[in-house]
């Protein structure tokens, strides 16, 4: 560890973070305090007199009020913090700044797969994706099937066959937003570049049905993507023995799919974190934004989510709107999110979780200051409806909540070919069809669950490493994982059970 044991990140803050466990009575001459009960790791301690009722100021910025009168060397957190009011700032572009681009001929490359609409992905499998729950069992029995022949054996170029079950797609209404957020999440991930070939199977008296989705969407069936109901094929045996078939044809065609060598301006990232710690906003995330503005600087795409987790925050990406429209689109999801809080009896202070708090983090401005610095320091060129198809090139932001599986669901629906997963108490999550890098905050948890974590980021902390070092590590991986290079979650087989699409409906 760091010879100093607390980190101050801010000449304003009145707050450290221990970067070590800190024993009650110990003496910071140089601070003129002491300790006055133990601190964990990752927590925070008060370096100056805190009265009841004042700000607490972390990154420079305020992260709650105090609820009693805080002493020097006391720490602070959910026993005497309190979330605090804030005004949104509506300075939309005013620190906007133009980003210096690689020459499209010096670009970073990676090695991808070439799609007909001339998407690329980073994967090559094949999906097999459910309209509603009702087909979720025949979809899962028809990949087992193929596994048990050994069909797939046959194409050593095919990364696997995935299906995508989810519970929902009945007995809800087909003219609202909510409606809108199911379709375009099943609808992404049935279009999406990592997937060589689609079948869509359905029950076939489903309110999602799906001529009516292929007509809203507009694409006929073809090669590379078929659909048929259970309810037509007569049943799940005879549904299953169909699909083996139609397999069969797109395996064949799956193969014929090589890796070649593309522009990084074809990579679209997206960025999440999860199980966040007071380490999170000083290692793995800002050294996510690095490899953020590395990305973007050569022409790839960058998308924020968790619209809960910027809550707060939100200033630091208004302020970069590359016009205010941009800046308006991001503060109406807030406000909307407002709403819906308070709508279901909640409060956007319900984030963050009970794992958050014992990491160190009190409030959810304290996490939103942390999470938004995946976003690295770019212009935000554009803000999309979940699952939303992602247009803009550079950094964007897809609206989603909190809850990593649904939040990266709406990305990879909107077009995300990578994701880049964050965490600081750690998570085993995995994405099938597309590959998820884990960045640990700390490295004592890296070393914990080496097994799920890609790179660790714990040595920023450590004094060891900078933040442009670690992110253009996590660059680098980013190219190598795209190009073919395992993640542990792929390695592990984990992935097939996240699709989550966002349920904001009634259910009838």
């Amino acid at each position: 560890m760091s010879q100093n044991p607390l980190l101050i990140l801010s000449d304003n803050d009145n707050i450290a973070v221990a970067l070590q466990k800190i024993e009650p009575g110990r003496q910071f001459a140089s601070l003129g305090f002491v300790a006055q009960s133990a601190i964990a790791s990752g927590h925070k301690v008060a370096l100056t007199e805190i009265a009841s009722g004042q700000e607490i100021i972390k990154y420079g910025g305020v992260i709650g009020i105090a609820t009693k009168d805080i002493k020097p060397g006391e720490h602070v957190h959910v026993h005497n913090v309190a979330m605090a009011q804030f005004q949104r700032s509506q300075t939309y572009g005013s620190k906007a700044q133009d980003t210096h681009f690689v020459p499209a001929s010096e670009r970073a490359t990676f090695q991808g797969y070439r799609r007909a609409d001339g998407n690329v992905g980073t994967r090559n499998y094949v999906g097999i994706v459910t309209s509603v729950n009702c087909s979720a069992s025949a979809a899962k029995h028809l990949a087992r099937e193929a596994e048990r022949s050994g069909l797939l054996d046959q194409f050593p170029g095919v990364d696997g066959i995935v299906p995508i079950v989810h519970g929902a797609g009945c007995c809800i209404g087909t003219d609202d937003e909510a409606f809108r957020k199911l379709q375009s999440a099943i609808w992404g991930y049935a279009t999406h570049p990592n997937f060589a070939s689609v079948l869509m199977l359905g029950l076939g008296c489903e309110a999602n049905q799906i001529p009516l989705m292929l007509e809203a969407y507009g694409r006929p069936q073809d090669k590379s993507f078929q659909y048929y109901t259970l309810q037509s094929a007569g049943g799940t045996r005879k549904s299953v023995e169909k699909g083996l078939l139609w397999l069969e044809t797109a395996l064949e065609e799956a193969v014929k799919a090589k890796r070649e060598t593309v522009d990084a301006s074809h990579l679209s990232v997206a960025l999440q974190c999860g199980g966040s710690d007071g380490y999170s906003g000083i290692t793995a995330n800002p050294a996510l934004g690095h490899a953020v503005d590395l990305l973007v600087k050569n022409g790839g795409t960058a998308a924020l989510s968790e619209t809960p987790e910027i809550y707060g925050a939100e200033h630091l990406l208004t302020d970069r709107a590359a016009s205010p429209e941009v800046g308006q689109q991001l503060v109406d999801l807030l406000e909307w999110w407002e709403e819906y809080a308070a709508k279901h009896g909640s409060e956007m202070n319900n984030n963050p979780t009970p794992g958050n708090k014992a990491g160190g983090l009190t409030t959810i401005l304290e996490k939103s200051l942390g999470a938004v610095a995946k976003a690295g320091s770019t212009k935000l060129n554009g803000v999309y409806k979940y699952g939303e198809k992602i247009t803009a090139k550079g950094l964007v932001f897809v609206d989603g909540p909190g809850y990593d599986p649904v939040s990266i669901t709406g990305e990879v629906a909107s077009g995300c070919n990578m994701i880049c997963f964050t965490t600081g108490r750690g998570s085993c999550y995995g994405n099938k069809p597309v590959p998820s890098i884990k960045i640990a905050s700390n490295s004592a948890m890296y070393a914990r669950m080496q097994d799920d974590m890609d790179l660790n980021c714990g040595a920023i902390a450590e004094g060891s490493e900078t933040v442009p070092e670690a992110g253009q590590r996590i660059f680098e991986a980013i190219l190598e994982t795209a190009s073919g290079t395992k993640t542990r979650s792929e390695e592990l087989n984990v992935g097939e059970a996240e699709f989550a699409p966002w349920q904001t409906y009634a259910q009838m």
